[in-house]
């Protein structure tokens, strides 16, 4: 396991690398949420995201003979982004494996900050998928795997976060209750903890996972960890299959407390900050955010800080971001409807089934008629939150057989 010494000495090499990023108060959330909120802002790092300390650190640690072989590595984006910012800067070859589902714009980025030293190769749909090609590549190639998160010099560099948040609390005269820290493979609270637990015992660390990838709890679960059948991808920067070994015993022996959070929930925590605090984050990076809703009874008069861990967000992903705030949010709604084949069958649905503010969004016939009515598939935007009983009664008396896809995830990825 790492160690505070080895953190100190990681910051050491990395101060004059990376960005000292900001603690901000943050005034918006602190009176939602009644607490003394702040903001580690690691969206403002060099390639906007924390993941540049391990992957710099790490790479610094080679050998010459290593460094001139290059280095290989596996990401969803961001850790990709700090191996190709370092490799450029060190003049080292890199190639890098990214899963075929990343967004476009982290491709772009990862060539932006490569330059010349890096090759990209997409494999697979999942970060697990994409990073067992890179081991078999680096295998047979003989080059250095730079492993996102279950690396020690990885770990002491993501735990510089934890050296720079401490040291600015100080200087500010803060004293934290809590630390938020975003979970995927467990790299960055494996440092984060590691830190706060040495020079700070009193202050809780909080994992935060998506709901959809919660791998951290399943190692705590089971013991040890484990692979996922199946997980949610779309905060990406956390969206992992099965944690580190290492990472997993770092955690279990720091960590207080994990929870989960709804990608529903991360999507309307990332357009709120936008919207109300011109803050850029990427889903992963909005994660500890989105907690603060789940904690909010228990954080009341405490004094938290959230870690910001990236900004590489994918403008072309917005509309998913709204379709799933809408959703969790209550107001977003799909059924497949029987349709009467008549002419005024619609107009009759929305002047006596919608609500005098609910909209229409989507209206797409499944099949051709039969027998007179023909299914639909229909999207629904509630004004409000409540019409929800009182529109599926009215709906009922439309059509008895309807089908609510809400809670019906196969009909659902099928049709929407």
């Amino acid at each position: 396991m790492i160690t505070a010494r080895d953190i100190v000495d990681a910051y050491n090499v990395l101060k004059d690398v990376v960005v000292e990023t900001p603690l901000d108060f943050d005034r918006y959330l602190s009176e939602k949420y009644g607490a003394t909120i702040y903001l580690k802002r690691e969206n403002m790092q060099k390639v906007r995201s924390f993941k540049l300390r391990g992957a710099y650190y790490a790479i610094s640690q080679l050998s010459d003979e290593e460094k001139a072989l290059g280095v290989v590595c596996a990401s969803a984006g961001n850790h990709a982004q700090g191996v190709a910012y370092t490799c450029n800067e060190m003049q080292i070859p890199a190639t890098i494996f990214m899963p075929v589902t990343t967004p476009q714009q982290k491709i772009g980025q990862v060539k932006f900050f490569g330059g010349n030293y890096v090759t990209i190769k997409l494999v697979g749909d999942t970060f697990d998928a994409s990073a067992q090609a890179a081991q078999d590549y680096t295998k047979s190639e003989g080059k250095t795997f730079i492993d996102p998160f279950d690396d020690p010099n990885v770990q002491a560099g993501q735990g510089t976060v934890a050296y720079e948040i401490y040291e600015q609390a100080q200087e500010e005269s803060v004293a934290f209750d809590s630390i938020l820290v975003p979970v995927g493979g467990g790299g960055l609270i494996a440092g984060v903890a590691t830190y706060m637990k040495d020079v700070a015992t009193e202050i809780e660390v909080i994992g935060v996972e998506a709901m959809g990838a919660r791998s951290m709890k399943a190692a705590f679960d089971k013991g040890h960890p484990v692979r996922l059948e199946e997980i949610d991808k779309f905060a990406d920067g956390i969206a992992v299959q099965k944690v580190g070994r290492h990472t997993y015993e770092v955690a279990r022996k720091y960590v207080d407390k994990l929870v989960g959070v709804d990608e529903g929930l991360i999507s309307e925590s990332l357009i709120d900050m936008y919207s109300r605090q011109g803050i850029i984050a990427e889903p992963a990076g909005a994660a500890t955010i989105a907690a603060l809703e789940v904690l909010k009874d228990k954080i009341k008069g405490k004094t938290l800080v959230c870690i910001i861990s990236g900004g590489n967000n994918d403008i072309n992903r917005m509309p998913e971001m709204e379709e799933r705030a809408l959703i969790y949010a209550g107001l977003k709604h799909y059924f497949v409807v029987n349709f009467p084949q008549r002419p005024g069958a619609l107009r009759e649905f929305v002047n006596d089934i919608l609500g005098p503010n609910d909209d229409i969004t989507r209206f797409e016939y499944i099949k051709r008629a039969n027998k007179g009515t023909g299914p639909v598939l229909i999207g629904i935007t509630l004004a409000e939150r409540e019409g929800y009983e009182p529109f599926l009664e009215r709906l009922e008396a439309f059509d008895s057989s309807y089908i609510n896809l809400h809670g019906n995830e196969s009909l659902y990825n099928l049709l929407v």
